[in-house]
């Protein structure tokens, strides 16, 4: 089989797929996603491949963001296949949306409130407790962020973002006990786990400097990060889930683009190997 890895370059993640599919016998090169064009009758730079495993969304205008998911979606209707499908990465590139779908799904996600000017945004602060976590509507990594909990600097932060015309997602923030968990699903099974703890910071990310250890999820931590994978149409996806004060998880993220660098020495699983078996054999 052939495959294409859309990337921005030949990262880590690229050349580690390509190094699962050369063991497996299969053909992996990466392409950068800005690159890609189509044509009419049904063709597009991809044709060629049998398989597309999306490695990246590159930030762009709207017109490029919509036009590169156009492309994902004709290939997907011509029969090849494409991970993640192309509405699971529509749904969980926005934080909004990807909150709403699990909402809908009836799994706990952190109190939000996502508005578009600041003085909606004030109110929210207050609402939330006066303790809140700004995000970016499209980000990954903790990349960002910022947590907010004095009233001036929250209204300099909203306004801000609102001359940006940025959107203003406004989450609660969770007291929790210094580490979170990622769980890795693919094709609605739990591949493998690790606790991320963080340092000197209250974010748990392993590219923000926390560190990682192996875990074996329980029954419901599983059954969490499935369902989570169901809501949003994922694939293969990093769930990543928050320990609530009360007891329990709340389903904080699905990224449908989940990295594995940490993971896999962390955990000593193959990611790359599981992937492409999976885009080949499905």
């Amino acid at each position: 089989m052939k495959i294409a890895i859309l990337s921005s370059g030949n990262g880590w993640h690229a050349r580690d797929l390509q190094r699962a599919a050369t063991l497996l016998g299969h053909a992996a090169e990466p392409i950068d996603f800005r690159r890609v064009f189509a044509a009419i009758p049904n063709h597009t730079s991809l044709s060629g491949y049998d398989a597309v495993i999306v490695r990246t969304m590159p930030p762009g205008s709207l017109e490029q963001v919509v036009f590169r998911m156009d492309v994902l979606h004709q290939l997907e209707a011509a029969g090849r296949r494409v991970l993640n499908p192309p509405r699971a990465l529509e749904t969980c590139v926005d934080k909004y949306l990807a909150s709403a779908r699990l909402d809908a799904a009836g799994l706990p996600t952190p109190p939000t409130i996502v508005c578009q000017d600041a003085e909606a945004a004030i109110t929210a602060f207050h609402q939330l407790g006066g303790d809140v976590v700004v995000k970016p509507l499209f980000g990954s990594e903790g990349k960002g962020m910022v947590r907010v909990s004095d009233i001036e600097i929250a209204w300099r932060t909203f306004r801000t973002l609102e001359r940006l015309q940025n959107i203003l997602y406004v989450q609660q923030f969770i007291r929790h006990p210094g580490w979170d968990l990622r769980v890795f699903v693919i094709d609605n099974r739990v591949l493998t786990a690790m606790r991320r703890y963080a340092k000197n910071d209250w974010r748990t990310n392993v590219a923000q400097g926390g560190r990682a250890e192996p875990i074996t999820p329980t029954a419901e931590e599983a059954r969490l990060a499935i369902a989570a994978a169901r809501a949003v149409g994922t694939a293969v996806a990093g769930i990543d889930l928050l320990p609530r004060p009360e007891g329990g998880y709340y389903v904080l993220e699905v990224n449908a683009v989940p990295g594995w660098r940490a993971l896999a020495p962390t955990t000593g699983i193959d990611v790359a190997r599981e992937i492409v078996r999976f885009v080949v054999e499905g």
